[in-house]
């Protein structure tokens, strides 16, 4: 009886064990088996997948719609007498956006008309004493050719006389007033010939006049450019098309040149700043693809290109860019901004606006192998 009831509880356990342990069925056995095949199927996927497409997609999250938009600003100081657009406003370019008050321009263009037209009758007038003056100048040299005359037959006259007088034919009283006259005759010829000197070189005072004042004329033309550029400038016109954005201005306010008036934004002309870290630069080149998702528009993916590239990293632009040659150092990954083209129909890309968050992802495969050649090079250089 004691070896029954072993040989039953022999077998209770047998039983109990083949319950008790699954692994033993071929259905779990082939269960597994199925299991662990896939389990390295997939592995085998993902590890293939990485190597052919995964690592070379390269993403970031710090990436944002951008545009290059236009601050508007003007020129020159004023009260604001008109607003033209609102808020928001879709603008073609040209289109007059806000006008400054434009009557102390419009004064000052006047005041300078007049300048010029106060050199120019400068200019006649001495032109006209210029031709007055030339005929004083033939009314003295006719004087110096009759003083000129009057000297020679002076001069003759004492010739004549001075052997008379020396032989007693006639008095010597005769001979010296004829030598009086004679040297009076000079002096008229001098005072003949200073006059003329003067005559004439008074031309060329009255031609220095006529210079100074064309060039008064020309630099009052000048000046009433620049007051006509002022007053076209009292008109601010849209230089780009797009939308207004942060519209400052309000009538009745004084604005000094440079002012933010208001801002406007290409909403035509959208791309994308993706901030990637310098690490995933490598292979990166203008013109491969980019797989692009904006968190307002969950479900819709958007492609691009790359476009270019910043000359420097974000931290280089800064206005207070880092001195890592100073104090204690800590290695940070740089970020470099990289411009991306949106390729994307009208009715998405008015739903853009600047600012919005976007995921870049930028399939670097067409520079696969790159790396690879760059190192080649560089030790056969060595």
């Amino acid at each position: 009886m004691a070896d029954q009831s072993a040989d039953a509880a022999a077998d209770d356990e047998r039983v109990e064990e083949r319950r008790s342990s699954p692994l033993k069925s071929p259905r779990v056995r082939l269960a597994l088996l199925v299991g662990a095949i896939a389990i390295v199927a997939a592995g085998l996927l993902w590890y293939f997948d990485r190597e052919t497409r995964g690592k070379y997609m390269q993403s970031t999250d710090n990436a944002y719609v951008s545009a290059d938009s236009v601050v508007v600003a003007p020129k020159i100081a004023g009260y604001v007498e008109r607003v033209l657009v609102t808020e928001n406003q879709a603008v073609r370019q040209g289109q007059p956006l806000a006008e400054l008050d434009p009557r102390e321009y419009r004064a000052q263009t006047q005041q300078i008309t007049s300048q010029i037209e106060a050199a120019t009758a400068s200019t006649e007038t001495t032109r006209s004493q210029i031709a007055e003056q030339q005929a004083a100048i033939a009314q003295a040299q006719a004087q110096l050719g009759s003083a000129r005359a009057e000297a020679v037959f002076a001069a003759q006259q004492v010739e004549r006389y001075q052997p008379l007088a020396a032989s007693g034919a006639e008095p010597r009283e005769r001979l010296a007033q004829l030598q009086t006259q004679a040297r009076q005759a000079r002096e008229r010829v001098d005072a003949a010939e200073a006059g003329l000197l003067a005559a004439q070189r008074r031309v060329g005072t009255l031609g220095a006049q006529v210079r100074q004042a064309q060039s008064q004329a020309e630099a009052a033309r000048a000046q009433l450019a620049a007051a006509r550029v002022n007053v076209e400038s009292t008109l601010l016109r849209a230089a780009i098309d797009g939308r207004v954005g942060d519209l400052a201005v309000r009538v009745g306010q004084f604005v000094q040149p440079g002012t933010r008036m208001m801002t406007l934004v290409p909403v035509d002309r959208l791309f994308i700043e993706a901030n990637f870290k310098e690490t995933q630069l490598g292979l990166m080149r203008v013109g491969q693809p980019v797989r692009i998702e904006v968190d307002a528009l969950p479900g819709i993916e958007l492609t691009g290109r790359v476009a270019s590239f910043a000359p420097g990293t974000g931290a280089q632009f800064s206005v207070l860019p880092p001195q890592n040659a100073t104090g204690n150092f800590t290695k940070i990954v740089q970020r470099v901004p990289v411009r991306i083209a949106i390729e994307a129909p009208p009715e998405v890309r008015r739903l853009l606006v600047p600012g919005m968050s976007v995921e870049a992802t930028v399939d670097t495969r067409s520079a696969k192998g790159e790396l690879d050649r760059i190192r080649r090079v560089a030790s056969e250089e060595r």
